[in-house]
């Protein structure tokens, strides 16, 4: 039996091209992001979330079930920390060996999520309580809502995603004709509409995965 030389170099450089592609491919399934772990966290937090809030603090302040008043605000804030872990976790994962522009266009992003949040909590803060309890749980929302949607923007100018500018886009318009409803719906329009929105993204964002 001829011995084989794994070691041998390509015979051709069709072969090489074909050698390189594959090494390539295998690199980029390495270190893929998992869309499912990260956007269907966001998706069932803002889902579940403001579904509650909706429940709870309906249109004109009807009640449509009795819950405890800090239960829907407290499991939003839950739910939002563990999605939070999640995405940190994952871009851990994903980070490790990636060095670079890619490394740099990832730790600047989460560092502007960061930031830009921070700084529209402490505004909020300060002016919200001016305000009647429903438009401040209003505008508090709709700010978030809205800062989250130019961030996915911001996002797919980054990545160059189609799909991330069109949710971005989405998430502004039924911002705004939830904050032109008013308070309590809302609350069902950013639940079905933004944390669907998210969980379908996800869903959309895997099975292109798949195909390519």
């Amino acid at each position: 039996m001829t011995p084989v030389d794994d070691d041998a170099p390509p015979a051709s450089a069709a072969a090489s091209l074909a050698l390189i592609q594959k090494e390539q491919a295998n690199a980029a399934r390495t270190i893929a992001l998992n869309p499912l772990l990260y956007y269907v966290p966001w998706g069932l937090a803002w889902l579940i979330g403001f579904g509650l809030l909706f429940l709870r603090y309906g249109p004109d302040g009807k009640v449509f079930a009795h819950l405890p008043a800090w239960l829907p605000l407290a499991t939003l804030f839950v739910l939002m920390a563990l999605a939070m872990l999640s995405t940190v976790l994952v871009s851990v994962v994903r980070g490790r060996g990636v060095e670079g522009r890619s490394s740099w266009q990832g730790t600047a992003y989460g560092f502007a999520w960061f930031f830009a949040f921070t700084g529209l909590g402490m505004t909020m803060s300060h002016f919200s309580r001016l305000l009647p309890e429903p438009e401040r749980g209003l505008l508090w929302a709709c700010a978030s809502v809205g800062l989250v949607a130019a961030m996915y923007m911001c996002g797919a100018a980054i990545w160059v995603s189609r799909d991330m500018f069109v949710f971005g886009a989405w998430l502004t318009v039924i911002n705004i004709a939830g904050v032109a409803a008013g308070a309590g719906w809302h609350s069902l329009i950013i639940s079905l509409g933004g944390g669907g929105g998210l969980i379908l993204l996800g869903v959309l964002f895997q099975l292109r995965g798949k195909r390519g």
